[in-house]
């Protein structure tokens, strides 16, 4: 091993590291106190809840945990958005659970709580997913009602959903175990089937104070609408159980009496590990981003078998497109190619760009991939299209517009990993969220923005520098390395990975050996949803 290698394997090793860290923080919600607080209830936690409901041994994703993250600081954080999304399983089915955290604001909704629900059952829609909700919150955050209450994704399009979902026969359960209050109290109720438990659980569109200020009535909460109120005398519940865990048992029974999934039919065998050693990839991947590297060497340390078959592996170099397996299923790859390669010209084609031949061999590739059903993996380490006459002159943006409209009507589920660079429209081109991948995942070295920090602060200098000289200001060689600085460090904190994952650009931050893991549970999910319509890729200038 060499010098690289062993700064390469540090650097990332550390960046793991830090993420682990902040995980860590992230999984306490809302601190020790508040856990023991709701444990003096009698009520689990969230995470506690998803625990106990989930079978034991069995792998899991979590959704979103970043969600919020150093968003609302003035309003004390919102750890996780306030409420935990985990694909996982329960009696051996998989299903997508959603759980308040009572222990964050009394479970209360943040605008990325709205956000991370609707992309919780945005999950359920497209994969036909069982989504099973575990409610215990105290109703919009009510300093930022205006972020939540009246726009089109907001808190009213989760009821929407839950209707849309029932019409889909996609099931859903609610579980009431803590508060459930007001605009939210239509989400159990438009479920499929809803508990309630005894003592500790209450619906109502108005608490007992409202009810009082506005009809002089004085009721308790419990007689307004408590377990006991809605299973025997409004009928809005349908079951009754005595504790937390009892709730999860009968959630647990009712989940296992489901019919199978229907099959989309994606083809899997006997799953194998990578040849070559998987825990490589620290060495291999540059500390800076700025380096180039063989995103072979990458791809070959995720893949069954390490093996992969090329598409016109001579041809478009700065992209490589081929078929693999990942622990079984078959795989689509599309990954940008970051070494320095030369094209069949002999011309010094740079990594991480995206040529003409490039997108025209990718937008190839996808389309066969659509057309023998077989998921794509959209591999990221993109610095954007090529630029300059040459380009322009011989149609990159017609081309890249091929690629592009092949990624958006591509009918089979999409993965996107970004493992380094996403930048402009490469962003766009290699499946970024706008484009609806199934799932959209980072590694702590991921980077996402219109261009890099340092292209940024340099087109921002230029026009904040011809300002002030409009001005009358003198701009001094030191001043203008100083406003450098200045601008290019906040630009620094946009790119990061933490900043996209707390607004749910990105699925999920993950070690880089997780890769393979989340890539096979996504395409298991996806599986129980068939295809119901054929790729097109409409009217083209080609």
């Amino acid at each position: 091993m060499d010098i690289t290698y062993n700064t390469n394997e540090d650097f990332n090793k550390l960046a793991l590291s830090e993420l682990k860290n902040k995980l860590l923080k992230i999984y306490k919600g809302g601190g020790e106190d508040r856990i023991e607080k709701e444990h003096r209830k009698g009520k689990l936690t969230a995470r506690e809840r998803i625990d106990y409901l989930l079978d034991k041994k069995t792998e899991r994703l979590e959704i979103g945990a970043f969600a919020g993250y150093k968003m609302y600081e003035e309003h004390g954080g919102s750890p996780a958005g306030g409420v935990v999304v985990v694909i996982g399983y329960i009696s051996g089915k998989q299903c997508i659970v959603v759980a308040n955290d009572a222990t964050v604001k009394a479970g209360a909704w943040f605008p990325i709580t709205g956000k991370k629900n609707l992309r919780a059952q945005e999950i359920a829609m497209e994969n036909k997913l069982p989504i099973i909700y575990l409610v215990d919150s105290a109703g919009v955050f009510l300093p930022m009602q205006d972020e939540i209450f009246p726009d089109k994704e907001n808190f009213g399009r989760i009821f929407r959903n839950n209707a849309v979902m029932s019409s889909m026969g996609i099931t859903q359960i609610a579980a009431v175990m803590g508060s459930c209050v007001a605009g939210g109290a239509y989400l159990p109720i438009m479920s499929d089937e809803a508990i309630m438990v005894d003592k500790t659980s209450s619906i109502f569109l108005a608490g007992s104070y409202l009810v009082k200020a506005a009809i002089g009535e004085e009721i308790d909460n419990e007689t307004l609408g408590g377990a006991t109120s809605h299973n025997e005398i409004s009928g809005v519940a349908d079951y009754k159980a005595t504790d937390d865990k009892d709730a999860l048992e009968k959630i647990k029974k009712l989940v296992g009496k489901m019919g199978d999934f229907e099959n989309a039919g994606f083809n899997r065998i006997k799953a194998s590990l990578p040849t070559l050693e998987p825990k490589e990839i620290y060495g291999l991947f540059p500390s800076k981003r700025s380096d180039a590297y063989d995103m072979m060497e990458i791809i070959l340390r995720i893949v069954d078998k390490s093996e992969f078959e090329h598409y016109k592996e001579d041809y478009g170099k700065t992209l490589i497109c081929g078929y693999a397996r990942i622990d079984g299923w078959a795989v689509g790859i599309v990954a940008n190619q970051r070494k320095v390669v030369k094209n069949a010209k002999k011309e010094m084609q740079f990594g991480g760009v995206i040529y003409s031949d490039s997108a025209d061999k990718a937008t190839r590739f996808i389309a066969n991939c659509n057309q023998k059903k077989i998921p794509l993996v959209f591999l990221q380490d993109v610095t954007g299209f090529m630029v300059g006459s040459k380009s322009e002159h011989g149609g990159i943006i017609k081309d890249g517009a091929k690629m592009v409209n092949a990624v958006a009507n591509s009918v089979v589920p999409k993965f996107t990993v970004i493992i380094g660079n996403s930048y402009g429209a490469g962003n766009y081109a290699m499946c970024g969220k706008a484009y609806d991948p199934r799932l959209i995942v980072s590694w702590p070295t991921a980077a996402l923005a219109v261009m890099s920090g340092a292209s940024a602060a340099k087109v921002l200098l230029q026009i904040e520098t011809a300002s002030l000289k409009k001005q009358g200001e003198k701009i001094t060689k030191e001043n203008e390395e100083e406003l450098f600085d200045k601008i290019k460090s906040k630009y620094d904190h946009q790119i990061s990975p933490y900043y996209a994952a707390a607004r749910l650009w990105t699925d999920a931050i993950i070690d880089p050996l997780q890769t393979r893991k989340w890539i096979s549970l996504g395409i298991e999910a996806a599986n129980h949803a068939p295809i119901e319509k054929r790729f097109n890729m409409g009217v083209l200038q080609v």
